[in-house]
């Protein structure tokens, strides 16, 4: 299947993008034609090659190195930034340069840390309105960086779309209870993803 979109999708705070969400999203992704890069934080590069935990850098750092891994890329197909919790904030973070409107069509986010958890007056919000391109939410219902009920609540910006993930946590993983699976939640956020994605083409095409 030729690739439609180049997705540059980074980790959240605490596991690389070797872990098995990142692998397993990213084998998704590619099976529904969109051509997936990874890449770690130099913190995690760290914390990867001595086998330690390492807290992650200064949130302007990691835009920083999040906005030379997209210059760096090879402008062949439409490009979309992504990561998973921290990650995606970075991602959302860096889409507030409008230098970088001509270069990123969107952005994708797999769980957003929209607080901390049990710190729910904490939000992380005040710089979406800035965001220059249209924001993809992948959210478990029971998140506990925001759940379903607390993100319903929060009267997003428009550019800003969410979709829950059938009783997930903030790996969207489910309970056993819930009749709902991992592999089926994953397959899931992959696939709106890539609607997203497709849709978000559309879009521009339709503008020129």
């Amino acid at each position: 299947m030729k690739p439609v979109a180049h997705l540059l999708l980074t980790h959240g705070a605490g596991a690389p993008v070797e872990s098995d969400f990142i692998v397993t999203l990213s084998l998704l992704l590619a099976k529904q034609g969109i051509k997936v890069t990874t890449f770690n934080f130099a913190y995690m590069e760290k914390q990867v090659l001595l086998n330690k935990k390492h807290p992650p850098s200064r949130i302007e750092r990691l835009v920083d190195e999040f906005k030379q891994q997209v210059l760096n890329l090879k402008y062949d197909l439409p490009v979309f930034v992504a990561g998973k919790s921290m990650g995606g904030r970075v991602a959302t973070m860096l889409m507030t340069d409008m230098v970088l409107r001509e270069k990123v069509k969107g952005v994708i986010v797999y769980g957003y840390p929209f607080h901390p958890p049990r710190k729910a007056d904490k939000t992380r919000l005040s710089h979406l309105p800035d965001v220059c391109v249209p924001i993809q939410i992948l959210q478990g219902e029971r998140d506990t960086f925001g759940n379903k009920t607390e993100v319903e609540g929060y009267g997003l910006p428009a550019n800003v779309s969410v979709s829950f993930v059938n009783d997930g946590d903030h790996s969207f993983k489910p309970r056993k209870k819930s009749g709902f699976n991992l592999n089926d939640n994953m397959e899931a956020a992959a696939v709106e993803s890539t609607r997203f994605i497709m849709k978000t083409l559309s879009l521009a095409s339709s503008q020129k």
